[in-house]
């Protein structure tokens, strides 16, 4: 098998590290990317500010293979976009790999060769077929290893509370975002209008922010803050405890947006039905009953979820609960974790009894939130060393992460409104100004 190739799928940072710590071990490596291009997802967002630096979105492995091609590393104490974080890193990457990436190829299916999850029977011995869509049609790639690195922008949350879309949800998708909306090429859609929030993350803080900086400029906008949670709480974040500043800039910014009242917040609400008013204005309906009426635009970001389908046939040992492997799912559970930092881990919280199949990035995080880059990269470094044998590197942890500032579960939507947002065991770093409105934000 050790002539096969480790397939990558998904060019985005995290794949992309993995394939430069393959290549730099001398190991084949295939890159396989649904999209047109390197950082397909992240194009996606292109208007939103990332709230890491540059120095911790350049993986080091990935430094190395680029420093030959005469690439210039971007001013490490600034905040990239995300198309800047794309056109200046991940492609440039991506070209670096050349015929080691291939884009749009779609990964439809893995299993281990000649064998479903149910055989047992010379299981071991077999190597890993990946089943591949391309425009060509299709056809199965054999590989001695596979990490999927596609990441959850695919497959966001629904605006349904209980997990499923409300009734409703579907036929109102016209009136339905399920991302940040780029105000500077959206701005007639929302500008004048009553405008849905759901969701209490950064996405969210940053969404509230663009619409509240557009509803000082365009009179008659209106925001309405839906929170499942029974009351704000933490859902500003660690604010000066942060130690990302630009990601606590962030939340005392939606904090002084929501002070200034600009923004009506509605707590409690968990969504049962979206419903069309005579008047062709949405209403949309809690379990309890309660209503929200005269909307013209909702904005959901209420998380994602990875997409489990295509490794159907892979044994994987998942927590119940995120769907993250299950050594890794009490380290970053949001209903128990008792701060907003997230440990750093690797090999050993990502192993699942398929040998030789890691899922890494967002991915590996299941519904959990608070994902960094700098994570994916440890991962990647990780994953690689043990997959090539290193087990005394796979086995290293060396990354220390930052703090959000949070203390207590902050996956609780029902905490009481005494609940503290606060802790002794953050630490207390300064804050930093910050440009995040359109077409700007924070990540």
């Amino acid at each position: 098998m050790n002539e096969l190739p480790v397939v990558v799928v998904g060019a985005g940072p995290a794949g992309l590290s993995a394939a430069a710590h393959l290549v730099e071990r001398g190991e084949q490596v295939l890159v396989l990317e649904a999209g047109d291009q390197a950082g397909a997802a992240v194009s996606q967002w292109n208007h939103v500010r990332l709230f890491s630096r540059w120095s911790e979105l350049v993986d080091p492995a990935a430094e190395r293979l680029l420093a030959p091609t005469g690439w210039v590393r971007p001013d490490g104490g600034a905040y990239p976009t995300g198309a800047e974080w794309a056109e200046l890193y991940l492609r440039p990457l991506a070209a670096a790999l050349g015929e080691r990436v291939r884009l749009g190829a779609r990964v439809v299916g893995v299993a281990r060769r000649g064998r479903d999850r149910v055989v047992d029977a010379g299981r071991a011995d077999e190597p890993l077929t990946v089943h591949v869509r391309t425009g060509g049609g299709e056809e199965r790639i054999t590989a001695r290893a596979v990490i999927d690195a596609s990441g959850t922008w695919g497959s966001p949350n629904p605006l349904g509370g209980d997990g499923l879309p409300a009734a409703g949800e579907e036929a109102a998708a016209a009136r339905i975002t399920y991302r940040v909306p780029d105000l500077a090429a959206e701005r007639a859609r929302y500008a004048g209008k009553r405008i849905v929030v759901a969701g209490s993350g950064h996405s969210a803080l940053t969404a509230l922010v663009a619409l509240a900086d557009l509803a000082e400029r365009e009179p008659g906008t209106k925001i309405v803050w839906l929170l499942r949670r029974g009351a704000v709480g933490n859902a500003f974040g660690g604010g000066e405890a942060d130690q990302l500043p630009a990601r606590g800039a962030l939340g005392l910014r939606a904090k002084k947006a929501a002070e200034a009242g600009h923004i009506e917040t509605v707590t409690g609400f968990r969504t049962a039905s979206v419903d069309r008013a005579a008047d062709g204005s949405l209403a949309l309906e809690s379990f309890d009953g309660h209503r929200v009426e005269g909307v013209d635009e909702v904005v959901v970001l209420t998380g994602f979820r990875p997409d489990l389908s295509w490794l159907s046939e892979i044994r994987l040992d998942l927590d119940p609960v995120l769907q993250a492997p299950v050594k890794l799912a009490p380290l970053i559970d949001p209903n128990v974790h008792s701060c907003g930092t997230v440990y750093p881990h690797g090999e050993a919280e990502l192993r699942h009894p398929e040998p030789n199949v890691y899922l890494v990035g967002m991915k590996s995080y299941g519904r959990a939130p608070t994902f960094l880059s700098l994570t994916g990269y440890e991962q990647a470094r990780s994953v690689v060393a043990a997959i090539t044998g290193d087990h005394e590197s796979a086995e290293r942890v060396e990354l220390v992460l930052p703090e959000t500032g949070v203390c207590g579960g902050a996956g609780v939507f029902d905490a009481p409104a005494e609940q503290k947002n606060g802790g002794g065991c953050c630490g207390a770093p300064g804050t930093v100004g910050v440009t995040i409105g359109p077409p700007a934000g924070a990540r």
